[in-house]
């Protein structure tokens, strides 16, 4: 797994767990969905990611995107 499956993979787990918690506890858990794919935009258009980083320091090889 590189950099590039390891944050598409944790995004997508952050939107089901959301989901799962609008479900179950509040609609205010949007909020957490709403905040994944802002962060999954601005990274597509500045290249920088606070997930990517921590990715890197935990030892995974670089992808396509963020190298």
């Amino acid at each position: 797994m590189n950099i590039d499956r390891a944050v598409l993979a944790f995004a997508g787990m952050m939107v089901l767990a959301s989901v799962a918690l609008v479900y179950f506890v509040s609609p205010w858990w949007l909020l957490l969905t709403a905040f994944v794919g802002l962060n999954l935009l601005q990274s597509s258009v500045t290249g920088f990611c606070p997930a990517a980083m921590v990715f890197r320091k935990l030892g995974l090889p670089g992808g396509c995107a963020f190298k």
